[in-house]
Parts: C-alpha cells; structure tokens; sequence
C-alpha cells in the first residue's frame, strides 16, 4: 500500500511569510547594508515634461551654504503674482500725495505781513530859550495784521522823523513784540527829535502868542522787520503827520494823505 504525505496546515503559510520580512528587515537594518545605501547617489527620474532641479544638481540634498540664499518659487499663474487694482492705487496715491504738498504749502507757506500807520497818540514838548530848540517826544502806533498760520515775531523797529528833508531824531527799539496766528495788534512806539539850529526859526513860530495855530508838518519812515519760520523780511511806513508845537497834546489829527 502506498504512504500517504502529510499536508502543510493552513496556519504555517503566515508564519512563512512572517519569518520572510523579518529576514528581509534583518537584513536591510545590518550596518553593511545601511553603509552600501549610503553610498548609493541619488537619482532624479525626470519625465517628459519635467526637468532636474538646478539647486539640488542631482544630489537630492542642499549645500549647507546655500540654505539662507534660497528663496521659495511661485507658479507664474499664482494669483498673487497678479497685481488687482494697480492703477487705481496708483492715482489715490499720487492724489493723495499732491492733497498733502498742497496743505502743506497752503499752511507753511509766508504770507504777507501788513503794517498801516494808526496815527500819532501823544506829543510831549520841551522848550530850550537859551538855545532856540523845540524838543519833542512822539509816541506813534502801527498796526500789524499777521496773516500766517503760526506766529510772527517783530525782532525790530527804527522810527526816523524828518522836518525839511533833514533828519531831526531817530529811535530803534529790539524785541518788540510778538504778532499771534491771523491776528492783529497795536505797536506803540516813541521817537525825540530836536528842532534847533537851521530851524530855530520853528521855535519863534511854536512860541509866538498871536499865532492861534502852531502845526508843523513832519515826516516820519518807520521800517519794522519781521522773522517767521526761518524767514525774514521788512516792512516800511512814510507818512507827513501834524504836529501842535506849542503845547503838550494827546490824540491828534490824522496823518496826511
């Protein structure tokens, strides 16, 4: 009679296979494997349509001295490479920028300062009978309209007072005042002239009893220089005023035309 041969049970074929990967496993994980891996170049499998990246030169792997210079690459149809509304940022820039130039200019900008003669407020008068001189002390006012958008300063006055085109008496004054923002105000100032000499025929004219009326006319310039905003300029005022020589007087007439 023949033998009969065992079958392999059902359960041993996993264990075989089980048994085969941890062989294989084994066997990658052994030092001389992981050594021939190691050793083994990297290869990049292009395609058609496909190219060898130029950074890693086939190496699979990045120079130490290149990974700070290394920028990330965006696809040219990203959208974010696509500028939106350029030109209209574009104009509400420039427009912006010529709206602030404007304000700027409009605000900083010097305006002019004006100054007008208000007039002379008080007269004081000396006579000296030895020496046939009229003495006078004339307190005048200007008025100073500041027309800037920040303050002016009057750094000085000189007042010059002229009686037949000669020189009689000059003042100048320092620090005189401070004009605020869109505002005006009132300078008051003096200037002592001396009539004598030439003239001392003026003191005979402003003694005389029988003369009702002793007015004399005289010129006054007054230059009155200002400094803004690192600028500086100077404004003058000519005037013929009235003068009552005989006696002290207060709020006299107006100047001449």
């Amino acid at each position: 009679m023949g033998s009969v041969l065992p079958l392999p049970s059902s359960s041993a074929a996993p264990r075989q296979r089980k048994a085969a990967e941890e062989e294989e496993e084994d066997f990658l994980d052994s030092p001389g494997r992981v050594e021939d891996i190691a050793k083994f170049p990297y290869v990049e499998f292009t395609g058609q349509d496909s190219i060898t990246c130029p950074t890693c030169q086939g190496t699979g792997c990045l120079p130490t001295e290149q990974v700070n210079e290394l920028v990330a690459l965006i696809p040219y149809s990203d959208q974010r490479l696509r500028p939106q509304r350029t030109k209209l940022y574009v104009l509400l820039s420039v427009l912006l920028c010529l709206l602030l130039s404007g304000l700027v200019v409009f605000f900083l900008f010097p305006h002019s300062v004006l100054v007008d003669d208000d007039g002379i407020k008080v007269v004081q008068v000396w006579f000296d009978k030895k020496n046939s001189v009229v003495l006078l002390t004339i307190t005048a006012t200007l008025r100073i309209r500041n027309s800037n958008f920040y303050s002016v300063t009057v750094t000085s006055l000189t007042s010059q007072v002229q009686y037949m085109n000669t020189v009689v008496g000059t003042q100048q004054v320092t620090n005189v005042s401070s004009i605020q923002p869109l505002s005006d105000k009132l300078v008051n100032f003096t200037v002592k002239a001396e009539l004598g000499g030439s003239f001392s025929y003026v003191y005979f004219f402003c003694t005389l009893p029988k003369v009702k009326v002793h007015n004399i006319v005289i010129f006054m310039r007054t230059s009155v220089k200002f400094s803004y905003v690192g600028h500086t300029t100077q404004s003058s005022v000519e005037r013929y005023q009235y003068v009552d020589c005989s006696s002290n007087s207060t709020d006299l007439l107006a100047p001449l035309a």
